[in-house]
Protein backbone atom coordinates (compact mmCIF):
# COMPACT_ATOMS: atom_id res chain seq x y z
CA UNK A 1 0.00 0.00 0.00
CA UNK A 2 1.42 3.37 -1.02
CA UNK A 3 -0.02 6.61 0.35
CA UNK A 4 1.92 9.74 -0.61
CA UNK A 5 3.05 12.37 1.86
CA UNK A 6 0.76 15.31 2.55
CA UNK A 7 1.48 18.80 1.24
CA UNK A 8 -1.35 20.68 3.00
CA UNK A 9 -3.96 19.10 5.22
CA UNK A 10 -4.08 16.93 8.30
CA UNK A 11 -3.56 13.42 9.61
CA UNK A 12 -5.83 11.96 12.26
CA UNK A 13 -3.80 9.25 13.96
CA UNK A 14 -4.42 6.85 16.85
CA UNK A 15 -8.15 6.66 16.14
CA UNK A 16 -9.88 3.86 18.02
CA UNK A 17 -10.43 0.91 15.67
CA UNK A 18 -13.75 1.10 13.81
CA UNK A 19 -14.18 4.84 14.56
CA UNK A 20 -12.48 5.97 11.34
CA UNK A 21 -15.55 5.61 9.15
CA UNK A 22 -17.72 7.45 11.70
CA UNK A 23 -15.25 10.34 11.71
CA UNK A 24 -15.09 10.27 7.90
CA UNK A 25 -18.89 10.76 7.76
CA UNK A 26 -19.09 13.41 10.51
CA UNK A 27 -16.40 15.53 8.88
CA UNK A 28 -18.00 15.20 5.43
CA UNK A 29 -14.75 13.99 3.90
CA UNK A 30 -16.63 12.62 0.88
CA UNK A 31 -17.13 16.28 -0.11
CA UNK A 32 -13.42 17.23 0.09
CA UNK A 33 -11.83 18.27 -3.20
CA UNK A 34 -8.52 16.55 -2.65
CA UNK A 35 -6.99 13.26 -1.60
CA UNK A 36 -8.45 11.44 1.40
CA UNK A 37 -7.14 8.14 2.73
CA UNK A 38 -8.92 6.09 5.39
CA UNK A 39 -6.78 3.30 6.79
CA UNK A 40 -8.63 0.84 8.97
CA UNK A 41 -7.16 -1.63 11.46
CA UNK A 42 -3.54 -0.56 11.01
CA UNK A 43 -1.06 -2.23 13.34
CA UNK A 44 -0.10 -0.06 16.32
CA UNK A 45 2.45 -0.81 19.03
CA UNK A 46 0.60 1.41 21.50
CA UNK A 47 -2.98 0.40 20.71
CA UNK A 48 -2.74 -2.97 18.98
CA UNK A 49 -4.96 -1.75 16.14
CA UNK A 50 -5.92 1.77 15.05
CA UNK A 51 -7.55 3.73 12.23
CA UNK A 52 -5.84 6.62 10.44
CA UNK A 53 -7.29 9.35 8.20
CA UNK A 54 -5.08 11.43 5.90
CA UNK A 55 -6.44 14.47 4.07
CA UNK A 56 -4.43 16.43 1.52
CA UNK A 57 -6.39 19.36 0.11
CA UNK A 58 -6.08 23.10 -0.39
CA UNK A 59 -8.43 25.51 1.41
CA UNK A 60 -9.94 23.03 3.84
CA UNK A 61 -13.00 24.33 5.65
CA UNK A 62 -13.59 21.49 8.09
CA UNK A 63 -14.62 21.91 11.72
CA UNK A 64 -12.49 19.47 13.71
CA UNK A 65 -14.10 20.37 17.05
CA UNK A 66 -16.37 17.29 16.95
CA UNK A 67 -13.30 15.04 17.20
CA UNK A 68 -13.05 15.58 20.95
CA UNK A 69 -16.50 14.07 21.39
CA UNK A 70 -15.91 11.12 19.07
CA UNK A 71 -12.41 10.16 20.21
CA UNK A 72 -10.43 12.57 22.46
CA UNK A 73 -7.45 10.18 22.54
CA UNK A 74 -6.66 10.53 18.83
CA UNK A 75 -3.83 12.73 17.60
CA UNK A 76 -4.44 15.56 15.12
CA UNK A 77 -1.41 16.48 12.98
CA UNK A 78 -1.74 19.66 10.91
CA UNK A 79 0.51 19.76 7.83
CA UNK A 80 1.48 22.88 5.84
CA UNK A 81 4.02 22.89 3.01
CA UNK A 82 4.85 19.25 3.81
CA UNK A 83 5.83 20.16 7.38
CA UNK A 84 4.14 19.31 10.67
CA UNK A 85 3.04 22.68 12.11
CA UNK A 86 0.77 21.53 14.94
CA UNK A 87 0.13 18.32 16.82
CA UNK A 88 -2.55 17.96 19.50
CA UNK A 89 -5.25 15.83 21.10
CA UNK A 90 -8.73 17.29 20.52
CA UNK A 91 -10.55 18.80 23.50
CA UNK A 92 -14.11 17.97 24.44
CA UNK A 93 -16.28 20.62 22.75
CA UNK A 94 -18.57 22.68 24.97
CA UNK A 95 -21.45 21.96 22.58
CA UNK A 96 -22.18 19.45 19.84
CA UNK A 97 -24.76 20.04 17.13
CA UNK A 98 -26.41 17.30 15.06
CA UNK A 99 -23.84 14.71 16.11
CA UNK A 100 -26.21 12.66 18.25
CA UNK A 101 -29.98 12.76 18.30
CA UNK A 102 -32.09 13.22 21.43
CA UNK A 103 -33.74 9.93 22.38
CA UNK A 104 -36.47 11.52 24.51
CA UNK A 105 -39.78 11.07 22.63
CA UNK A 106 -41.19 14.11 24.47
CA UNK A 107 -38.33 16.40 23.44
CA UNK A 108 -39.29 19.23 21.08
CA UNK A 109 -36.74 17.90 18.58
CA UNK A 110 -39.00 14.84 18.11
CA UNK A 111 -41.89 16.94 16.82
CA UNK A 112 -40.09 19.94 15.33
CA UNK A 113 -38.00 18.27 12.64
CA UNK A 114 -36.16 21.45 11.57
CA UNK A 115 -34.65 21.99 15.04
CA UNK A 116 -31.02 21.09 15.43
CA UNK A 117 -30.08 18.48 18.02
CA UNK A 118 -27.88 20.50 20.39
CA UNK A 119 -26.14 18.97 23.38
CA UNK A 120 -24.11 20.88 25.98
CA UNK A 121 -21.19 19.48 27.96
CA UNK A 122 -22.39 19.27 31.58
CA UNK A 123 -19.67 17.13 33.18
CA UNK A 124 -16.20 17.08 31.66
CA UNK A 125 -14.88 14.26 33.88
CA UNK A 126 -17.59 11.79 32.86
CA UNK A 127 -17.87 13.25 29.31
CA UNK A 128 -21.60 13.87 29.86
CA UNK A 129 -23.61 15.86 27.34
CA UNK A 130 -27.26 16.84 27.84
CA UNK A 131 -29.90 18.05 25.39
CA UNK A 132 -30.37 21.82 25.73
CA UNK A 133 -34.14 21.46 25.29
CA UNK A 134 -35.04 18.61 27.66
CA UNK A 135 -31.83 17.78 29.60
CA UNK A 136 -31.78 14.17 28.37
CA UNK A 137 -28.32 12.65 28.63
CA UNK A 138 -26.61 11.78 25.35
CA UNK A 139 -25.06 8.36 24.96
CA UNK A 140 -21.36 8.30 25.78
CA UNK A 141 -19.15 7.69 22.78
Amino acid sequence: MNIDSIKNGFVLDHIKPEKGMEIYRFLGLDEVDGMVALIRNAVSKRMGRKDIIKVDAENLDIDLSVLGYIDPEMTVNVIEDEKLVKKYHPELPEQIVDIVKCKNPRCITSTEQELKHVFKLTDRDSRTYRCIYCETKARNN
